[in-house]
């Protein structure tokens, strides 16, 4: 068999090289396709943080509501305790609200309003970008009742 013959039943052409590797249209195709995976990871990414941190802010306002009724226990009242002393808008530093090295307080103000001797309510205000990212739920409250509200478009139980 001569050489030409051997180019042909390759499936080449005489006097042309074996070219190998991508063409560029090839490889623009693939970059598209990362793109567009990349932007969809990032989406994902950033919505978890954002449920995560409101998750966060949720538990820490349900940890300020059993302060509230632990303080009613020794004190008959929300608003005051027995010596006469008004409740703060922030918790005690010994009964800490919310984790340490949580970093909610960047992302949340958690304060609690005691109403009346009988009434409370704790909110947890997002601010920053928490604000701008969580659109759904905003502002979460929690009062003595144990309702639990928020003052975005979803349904409180998704936002709990």
């Amino acid at each position: 068999m001569n050489g030409q013959a051997m180019y042909i039943r390759a499936g080449l052409q005489p006097g042309r090289g074996h070219q190998r590797g991508f063409t560029l249209i090839e490889l623009m195709i693939v970059v598209a396709i990362i793109a567009v995976l990349t932007i969809v990871a990032i989406a994902s990414y950033d919505w978890a943080v954002t449920k995560t941190r409101r998750k966060q802010a949720a538990a820490c306002a349900e940890t300020g509501a059993q302060w509230m009724e632990r303080f009613y226990t020794a004190n008959l009242r929300y608003d005051q305790d027995s010596a006469g002393v008004a409740v703060t808008t922030t918790f005690p530093p010994t009964n800490s609200l919310c984790p340490s090295g949580s970093q909610i307080s960047t992302y949340y103000t958690v304060a609690i309003a005691a109403k009346t001797a009988t009434t409370y309510s704790i909110t947890a205000t997002p601010k920053g970008i928490q604000l701008k990212r969580d659109t759904a739920c905003k502002v979460l409250a929690i009062d003595q009742k144990g309702a639990k509200t928020d003052s975005g478009t979803s349904a409180p139980a998704s936002c709990w």
